[in-house]
């Protein structure tokens, strides 16, 4: 038998904010009642029928209009309940006021020298009327606002999962063509540098454990990132022909624990290998990666080799989805510059991420 006691701390916000409200509202009457006179509780009653009708109105839309007939896009039976309700409170209310109104008027409390007559009933009827449509409109826009954050919620929480479902695309796709090079580089290795072999496999095993376990979440260490960079690096170092020079300048702290995306800056790099070396002419690659003062930065600098279209080479990881994260994860906090040269023999990559969001964002 499962037996549990109600936590009143669970209970939601907006229950406390609705209660607090409404006891402030049905409250404020006695509060502005005449404290030399004492409370009078017959006055405060009649009150109290007019502050019921307008909870009436208020949850009759907050919980059966809006949510059955205007979010379900019925506005004709939402305005035809609320006229009929409306008109139905409006008609009770006069019905049971009336003798309380022609003691007013027309009683012992007339001053002697009013001789003018009342305003006729339809002006209290269209005042009542245009109050409680504000108390309906009231109920509306409350319980639209909410559901609008909840869909604000849902569709932040669907980003959410759209964007990790793309990072599990990208460690998904990270290069198998890559990984069977690599292997059969190492067994050609073996045979003639059987250290560098070793090693190699070393760094190929760093790198698989870093996809496969240790970058999990949406942003990693970026110390772990530059690490896993090295390792790519050095495993794409040993198909490198002579004639390529490739040049690494890393500018980051051993022990950095600013939190980076992953797999954002290796695509850039493995895009630089896979167009900026040639088999028979001279390549180059120049890759710069730096932090300062909240700023992670990667430049790339490599000769422009483009590839044909019978070339399947590379992880087909794509630019383009590179661009979506960082919109996704950095929306107005990255710079990206890309392109060639006017002779088209060099291509320039510069992405800079402001790690940290800036005050007043």
């Amino acid at each position: 038998m499962n037996t549990s006691v109600h936590n009143p701390k669970s209970m939601p916000l907006p229950i406390y904010i609705h209660m607090l409200a409404w006891a402030v509202f049905f409250a404020f009457p006695l509060l502005m009642s005449n404290t030399s006179e004492g409370i009078q509780w017959n006055k405060y009653l009649r009150h109290l029928i007019v502050l019921a009708m307008f909870f009436v109105i208020f949850y009759a839309n907050y919980w059966v209009f809006v949510p059955k007939y205007l979010l379900k896009k019925e506005s004709s039976r939402y305005l035809i309940y609320n006229i009929f309700l409306i008109f139905a409170v409006v008609s009770f209310l006069h019905l049971w006021y009336m003798p309380y109104l022609q003691d007013i008027v027309w009683g012992e409390h007339k001053p002697e020298s009013m001789h003018s007559i009342p305003p006729p009933r339809w002006v209290f009827v269209v005042k009542d009327s245009i109050v409680f449509i504000f108390m309906a409109g009231l109920g509306t826009v409350i319980r639209l606002s909410m559901q609008w954050q909840k869909a604000e919620a849902a569709r932040q929480e669907a980003e959410q999962n759209r964007m990790e479902a793309e990072l599990n695309n990208l460690r998904n796709q990270l290069n198998p063509h890559f990984l069977l090079n690599t292997l059969n580089n190492i067994y050609a290795l073996i045979a003639f540098d059987t250290e560098k072999a070793q090693q190699a496999v070393q760094d190929l095993s760093k790198l698989l454990r870093h996809v496969l376990y240790e970058n999990r979440g949406t942003f990693v260490p970026l110390c772990k990132e530059i690490d896993f960079m090295r390792n790519y690096i050095e495993l794409m170092r040993i198909r490198l022909v002579k004639g390529v020079h490739l040049s690494i300048n890393i500018e980051v702290s051993k022990d950095s624990q600013t939190p980076i995306a992953p797999l954002l800056f290796i695509s850039l790099i493995e895009n630089a290998f896979k167009h900026g070396i040639s088999p028979t002419e001279s390549s180059f690659i120049n890759i710069t990666i730096s932090e300062r003062d909240g700023e992670v930065e990667c430049r790339i600098v490599n000769s422009n080799h483009p590839k044909t279209y019978l070339d399947k080479s590379g992880s087909g990881i794509g630019l383009e989805q590179v661009k979506r994260r960082l919109e996704l994860l950095y929306p107005g906090r990255y710079k990206w510059e890309m392109g060639v040269n006017a002779d088209k023999t060099v291509y320039t990559s510069l992405l800079s991420i402001q790690t940290r969001e800036k005050k007043g964002m």
